[in-house]
């Protein structure tokens, strides 16, 4: 991401309904396959601001890895001093043993790399057998927008692409599935418009102000809930859902 885009998610990242709800979900998914423990590594690739790092340090281990100056800057004083550690690596080769971790997490990571391939192999590597491996990813190339450029995403996923990615050596999916459904409709045409007609002055983005108290709930709601229900698995949706579960190779 551009350095700025640090500062503007750092500010919002802990109450707005997207990032807030993209995390009780994850939180839903490892709850659902596995308890984690106060001895218990999970290991979460692409730190960001930290602030995922920092919330499940209170329930176990947590080591957050990016290898980009602005979030170790940012996250490196907050992960400490709730607890975790940091490490600066990218995410294709890390130095640390194999099987150390028992839950992994790359919330809105893969889109960025160029090899993603590599680092989701690299990923079970570290996760024990039994494991988790979640991830989040933007979903459908058709919503491709100036919010992809800006933070130099490679690509968006669909459920198939996705799957395609996980059907790799050592793991077994346990589910793939599109999340923030009902938001589609309104983001596809938010995207649209500034596709149509680009704001030449570079005009703050919607994504980076919290609604006001009470809609912000409801977009939490109307997101975290469909995806934290095992049934009727949605046909579209803005992001992507994957939990993957090592085994013995």
């Amino acid at each position: 991401m551009q350095p700025e885009e640090y500062d503007r998610l750092r500010q919002i990242d802990e109450t707005h309904w997207f990032y807030r709800g993209k995390r009780d979900i994850v939180r839903y998914w490892i709850d659902h396959y596995l308890r984690l423990t106060p001895e218990d590594l999970l290991i979460d690739g692409g730190a960001g601001t930290g602030t995922w790092a920092v919330e499940m340090a209170a329930r176990c281990r947590v080591l957050a890895i990016d290898d980009h100056d602005e979030s170790l800057a940012l996250a490196s004083a907050r992960v400490a001093a709730a607890g975790g550690r940091m490490l600066k690596s990218g995410l294709n080769a890390v130095d640390l043993p194999s099987g150390v971790a028992t839950a992994v997490t790359l919330m809105d990571v893969l889109e960025h790399l160029d090899d993603d391939v590599g680092a989701l192999q690299e990923m079970i590597r570290l996760t024990r057998p039994g494991g988790l491996i979640v991830i989040t990813v933007p979903a459908l190339q058709w919503l491709w927008s100036d919010w992809d450029v800006t933070l130099h995403h490679r690509r968006r996923y669909t459920r198939r692409s996705l799957r395609q990615l996980l059907e790799q050596p050592g793991a077994r999916i346990l589910r793939c599935s599109y999340f923030n459904s009902l938001m589609l409709p309104p983001i596809a045409l938010v995207r649209w418009y500034r596709r149509m007609w680009p704001a030449s002055d570079g005009g703050k983005r919607v994504e980076d102000a919290i609604p006001p108290q009470l809609l912000n709930r409801m977009l939490h709601t109307l997101m975290v809930r469909p995806a934290c229900c095992g049934l009727l698995p949605a046909p579209l949706g803005v992001s992507l859902l994957a939990v993957l579960q090592r085994i013995p190779d």
